[in-house]
């Protein structure tokens, strides 16, 4: 007899869906290269089973947010240079020297300890300038980009070849997003009047499906690369779910008329009621928010609505209209019959907290 307990809940990922979405995004900017972001797990998918299926598709850079991220692609075997997208703390350069990872540039201060570090180690380091086009997140303001340019030019061990921002709002605000793409131009041409830039960056996912930006030419997919756009395309219809969130029925059990479920007693069954328990919570990151909010999971072959709150381990589910629902059945949490978009929509959150909040106790399935 196998020790092994059943998986009470899982994930199942598609990395062949993963490598045709990333497809899509090659189709979408046929002149354009190509970082797939593959941060925060690869938004829950699973960092180094995701960058491994994709390192050898013709991409320029693997995004991630820390050295941590970068450390692992590295340990994993991936050849991709990692391009760190957040700043970096001053301990952790030396690091990212001595690897040839790249990372961005917000202050001369930052510049000037990479210059002393390539220095130390004779070498040269790529960076990409960061230039704060309204995110207020990291960057030079514009108004600082041509003395700072000045300055890191006489920093030899620098390799300034681009240069890259954000847009914070390209999916909510089209006007601020226009005028963003000029301002981003504009920075470009002033910092290649003091480098020559090989790589100009600026849009994620909804910035490539939504907007032209010719001064660019590498584009960071992100939420596209799993399934989802994050606003209305020609390419809704050919991008492919990647991941779906399944677990299992532990107990069903018949409940009396007035009885409370789950903690507060914010659900009380109006008639007798056939529960289902199922083994999932919020420390398999089942968002909480969801609790009350009319959310419902696929039991064979029937939408059953959520009963109740959230609790750490387990939520519960009328199965009233389907008595056939048994201990073990498996249940769809999102996937085929429950888009993923509706759950973040019920949760009052978005697609990418529900991806990227699935936890690490809950086991991926390829």
């Amino acid at each position: 007899m196998s020790s092994e307990s059943v998986a009470r809940a899982w994930a199942c990922v598609n990395l062949e869906a993963i490598a045709h979405n990333l497809d899509i995004a090659r189709q979408a900017l046929p002149d354009t290269e190509l970082m797939p972001v593959v941060k925060a797990g690869a938004y829950g998918h699973g960092l180094e089973p995701v960058a491994r299926r994709l390192d050898n598709h013709g991409i320029s850079f693997f995004g991630v947010a820390n050295v941590g991220e970068a450390r692992r692609l590295q340990r994993a075997g991936v050849r991709t240079t990692p391009f760190i997208l957040g700043p970096t703390f001053p301990e952790e350069r030396e690091e990212i020297v001595q690897n040839g990872w790249c990372c961005t540039l917000s202050t001369v201060e930052e510049a000037a300890h990479f210059q002393s570090l390539a220095a130390l180690y004779e070498k040269e380091i790529a960076l990409h300038v960061a230039v704060d086009t309204g995110m207020g997140r990291e960057g030079f303001l514009p108004a600082q980009l041509a003395g700072a340019a000045e300055q890191m030019k006489a920093m030899p061990n620098l390799r300034i070849e681009g240069i890259m921002s954000h847009f914070p709002s390209a999916d909510e605000d089209v006007p601020f997003t226009q005028d963003e793409i000029g301002l981003f131009t504009d920075c470009a041409n002033t910092l290649q009047q003091h480098f020559e830039l090989r790589y100009r960056h600026i849009a994620a996912s909804a910035g490539e499906l939504g907007y032209e930006v010719p001064v660019a030419n590498l584009a960071r997919p992100g939420l596209l690369l799993y399934g989802v756009a994050p606003m209305a395309s020609i390419y809704d219809g050919v991008l492919r779910p990647t991941l779906s969130l399944h677990a299992r029925v532990t107990l069903v059990r018949e409940l009396p008329a007035g009885h409370g479920v789950s903690y507060g007693r914010t659900h009380i069954t109006t008639a007798p009621t056939r529960v289902a328990t199922i083994g999932i919570g919020y420390a398999d990151g089942w968002n909480r928010q969801i609790s009350n909010k009319g959310a419902r999971v696929f039991i064979n072959g029937h939408y059953c609505p959520m009963l109740g709150r959230v609790t750490m381990d387990q939520i519960m589910a009328d199965v009233t209209a389907a008595p056939e629902v048994k201990s073990g059945d498996e249940v769809e949490l999102f996937g085929s019959h429950i888009p993923v978009t509706e759950v973040a929509e019920k949760a009052g959150t978005i697609v990418w907290e529900i991806f990227t909040g699935l936890g690490p106790r809950l086991p991926r399935v390829y």
